[in-house]
């Protein structure tokens, strides 16, 4: 229970912070574009099973890959992707916390 108020929490509650304290201007589409972040656990379609509450993503999904964070920590760099980038590290963020309370 409380291993999901902290992955959530981080999902929603950290792009929210990060879009009101840095992006403050236009934080509402920073927040939306962070959230859409999420939209990488496509990935877990390509496992069987879809869901297991055991099993880390941190390179075990594609997306989650060693290799996808490294490209996500590039999007970082420039200006015009850096929303992008912070809410793909915000989300493999949350899903390492599942993987360390594991």
């Amino acid at each position: 229970m409380m291993q999901s108020f902290i992955h959530y929490g981080i999902h929603f509650g950290l792009p929210l912070v990060v879009a009101f304290g840095f992006f403050k201007p236009i934080w509402r589409k920073a927040y939306i574009i962070m959230i859409l972040g999420m939209l990488i656990d496509i990935d877990h379609l390509l496992a069987n099973p879809i869901f297991d509450p055991n099993r880390c993503s941190i390179n075990f999904h594609p997306l989650h890959s060693y290799y996808a964070i490294a490209a996500y920590v590039l999007l970082l760099l420039p200006k015009k992707t850096r929303i992008v980038g912070l809410g793909l590290i915000i989300h493999i963020l949350a899903d390492s916390v599942d993987c360390w309370l594991m």
